[in-house]
């Protein structure tokens, strides 16, 4: 149970906790399953407090210093965390249910299993952070910093990544139907059997990503940059590349049935064994493409 002496403190507002911290030398913040919800604490410092399953539904934390605090399974449902640093913060197995991390610092936090549905992370530097095995359908990270970051087998299914920073980011069997990647930085992205079916790239950034076995059936990848992308098995049917340079890709035994590959750019890249019935190569370009039958096209 929370200390009840910082409870009270906290519960009358931040510059009475300020001033209450000041006075007792910064103590061990012990705020264990305290119930704040709906509490005002913008600007509060609560730096390497323990939450751990704490209420904090409705909560204002706004530019507060949560830094290296634990939240673990700790409710933030609907909780302002607007531009708060939650650098090295410990979120994990928290509910973070249309919670609002605009603008917020959360640079190497731990977020595995988190809960999050319709949360918004929009403009959040989430550079190195974990976030595997997490539920966050439906959520913002439009122009997100997510370099490095950790989404395997997470649910991410139409979310937004408009804009984002994924460079180094690993998507292992993560789910992705449906999510959006406008203009998204994906370079050197690792997405092994990663479904992404009926997602959207257009003017994306996949640069030696790695695809492999990825599903990308019904994707939109118009105009994307897949220069010595590897898509090896990767499931493309129906998918729209029109306009994508894919040179030097790798789409060996890849499935291209019925991909729309208009005035791709396919120089160099290898197509052995991929499966192109009923592909589109209208006015595509063919400089020294391996065909799938292994001969090079001139």
């Amino acid at each position: 149970m929370a200390n009840i002496e910082h409870l009270t403190k906290l519960k009358q507002g931040t510059a009475d906790w300020t001033e209450w911290l000041d006075s007792h030398h910064q103590p061990e913040i012990d705020l264990i399953n305290a119930d704040l919800r709906g509490v005002n604490l913008v600007e509060v410092y609560l730096v390497k407090a323990n939450l751990n399953g704490a209420d904090l539904t409705g909560i204002r934390l706004h530019q507060a210093n949560l830094t290296g605090a634990n939240f673990q399974s700790a409710e933030l449902i609907d909780a302002d965390l607007t531009e708060a640093n939650l650098t090295g913060a410990n979120l994990q197995s928290a509910y973070l249910i249309d919670a609002n991390f605009y603008q917020a610092n959360l640079i190497g936090s731990d977020l595995r299993f988190v809960q999050g549905r319709g949360a918004n992370f929009c403009q959040a530097n989430l550079i190195g952070t974990s976030i595997r095995e997490a539920r966050l359908p439906q959520v913002n990270f439009m122009q997100a910093k997510l370099n490095r970051a950790n989404l395997s087998e997470t649910d991410l299914v139409r979310a937004s990544f408009d804009q984002a920073d994924l460079s180094g980011a690993n998507f292992f069997e993560a789910e992705l139907q449906s999510a959006s990647f406008y203009q998204a930085n994906l370079y050197r992205v690792k997405a092994i059997a990663t479904h992404l079916s009926h997602s959207y790239f257009l003017a994306s950034n996949l640069s030696e990503a790695s695809l492999v076995r990825c599903d990308l059936r019904w994707a939109n990848l118009s105009y994307a940059d897949l220069q010595n992308t590897d898509l090896q098995q990767a499931k493309l049917r129906g998918t729209n590349l029109t306009q994508a340079n894919l040179t030097g890709a790798n789409l060996s035994l890849a499935n291209l049935r019925g991909a729309n590959l208009t005035k791709a750019n396919l120089s160099q890249a290898n197509l052995t064994g991929a499966d192109i019935e009923e592909t589109i190569f209208n006015k595509a370009i063919l400089t020294k493409t391996i065909m799938p039958d292994g001969t090079v096209h001139y």
